[in-house]
């Protein structure tokens, strides 16, 4: 496969709700970077993460180009995100149903056929601003 075809994958499985199959995608030692957050180590984690967004936000994402290095170790990927705030993440705005559409990307470090670290990038401010209004 790919790295074109993984991260392609990785997000399929992110739009379809599907925590397994975007765990399948990532290494043991996946690095998970996030905008304005804690970098988390290990699947145990990143797992932990998925189960929450998946609790808090309903999410799909669109537009999506997928950019990867000829070497086939580093990827990248803008894309936009059609979003629900589904329920109140601690010390953000009170969730009340509110959508929201906010470009965003991603960053990888591909290995092995898999993923070892993503890096996400969005305007917080804005989401913030959006789900506020």
């Amino acid at each position: 496969m790919t790295g074109r075809e993984l991260i392609g994958r990785y997000y399929e499985a992110f739009n379809a709700g599907d925590a397994e199959g975007m765990l399948a995608c990532v290494t043991d030692d996946i690095e998970h970077r996030v905008n304005e957050g804690e970098v988390r180590h290990g699947r145990e984690a990143f797992a932990d993460f998925c189960s929450h967004m998946g609790v808090s936000y309903r999410e799909e994402l669109r537009d999506m180009v997928i950019f990867v290095t000829e070497d086939g170790t580093r990827g990248a990927a803008e894309f936009v995100v059609h979003g629900t705030y589904l329920q109140t993440d601690p010390g953000l705005p009170e969730a009340q149903g509110q959508t929201y559409v906010l470009p965003a990307g991603a960053f990888f470090d591909l290995r092995n056929g898999r993923i070892a670290r993503v890096t996400t990038f969005y305007n917080l401010s804005d989401w913030i601003r959006q789900v506020s209004a």
